[in-house]
């Protein structure tokens, strides 16, 4: 498809989180790359929201220092003279249902679909589910898009899963992981499936093992308070990191289809080895990083950034050991 033959629906895309490390380094860049690559269609507009005193005009201004630190290349001003003219800001309490109707004037969905974003911590994500029902402004093409983590436990992600099953038809709602979209992660169904090397020999007989390794340059941030809550268990093993160890696991889908993909993955995590109290101290080892250095530079501890809690025990670093019982 390519945008002579084909156009995009406008909408209203409102960034719930919009100050956020998700959205800067994350959404920020890959909206202007859709732009650079006239993806966007000319009516859509780009809507931050965030709780933090800021206004259209600064929030264009940090945009654009996010575009200068994260995009890895030259900003072009064409380009983001077009991208700047979508984006606003509105500043809100996010807990504050009768805050939500701001969007009766600040949105239209006689000519812009609207896609809520939920780049914000999980405990909030009830709260704009509840916020938007109060609103009335949502119809039967608005759509919301949830990052992970859903929840910090089983029984919060099915409490939050239950509130937006309320709010939004199944549908309108995508959970989506960005990992997947990095390259070497899509190019690992082609390496083992289109690969006649790989695809007669991936399995026990040839492979002792597969390490699977994600290691970060950068540490807290000025995330302490998200992190500190939600630790690199949460935050990547139980999402990214099982993702991609589907990847590398799973039998070949009958077709490319996201329904057959997703029935594959789900065979892998049903044969995991369950992890227990009794084996969980010989299975994962959990720990936080300490002062150091990295390319050349002093760089603090876990427990010496900046806003940190001195006991906290919360980790930054996590190894498993994951068995998985099929033929494979």
């Amino acid at each position: 498809m390519t945008t002579t033959e084909e156009s995009f629906a406008p909408c209203d895309l409102i960034i719930y989180g919009g100050l956020g490390d998700l959205s800067r380094r994350k959404l920020i860049i890959s909206l202007y790359r859709l732009e650079n690559g006239n993806f966007l269609e000319p009516d859509t507009r780009i809507i931050a929201v965030d709780r933090l005193e800021e206004n259209s005009e600064s929030f264009i201004k940090i945009a654009y220092k996010s575009l200068q630190k994260f995009l890895g290349a030259p900003i072009d001003e064409q380009i983001w003279y077009k991208f700047s003219a979508r984006l606003s800001y509105q500043q809100m309490d996010l807990t504050k249902p009768e805050q939500y109707t701001i969007f009766n004037e600040i949105t239209d969905s006689c000519k812009r679909v609207m896609v809520n974003y939920f780049a914000v911590a999980p405990f909030l994500f009830q709260h704009i589910c509840q916020g938007l029902k109060h609103s009335g402004v949502l119809t039967n093409t608005s759509r919301m898009v949830m990052e992970k983590p859903i929840g910090h436990d089983l029984a919060s992600s099915k409490e939050i899963n239950d509130v937006v099953a309320s709010v939004f038809n199944d549908n309108q709602v995508f959970r989506i992981d960005h990992y997947l979209g990095k390259e070497t992660v899509l190019n690992l169904l082609a390496l083992r499936f289109a690969n006649s090397i790989f695809t007669t020999n991936w399995d026990h007989n040839t492979i002792d093992s597969v390490q699977i390794t994600v290691a970060e340059e950068v540490g807290i941030e000025g995330r302490w308070e998200y992190f500190d809550h939600t630790g690199q268990l949460r935050d990547m093993v139980q999402n990214h990191l099982l993702q991609i160890l589907t990847f590398v696991a799973m039998e070949p889908p009958v077709n490319i289809e996201a329904k057959s993909i997703h029935n594959e993955k789900i065979k892998v995590l049903s044969a995991l080895r369950p992890i227990t109290a009794e084996n969980v101290h010989e299975k994962t080892v959990r720990g936080q990083y300490s002062k150091g250095f990295h390319k050349g530079m002093a760089t603090p501890g876990y427990l010496e950034e900046e806003g940190a809690n001195t006991s906290s025990s919360t980790e930054s670093f996590v190894a498993l050991r994951v068995d998985i019982d099929n033929w494979r």
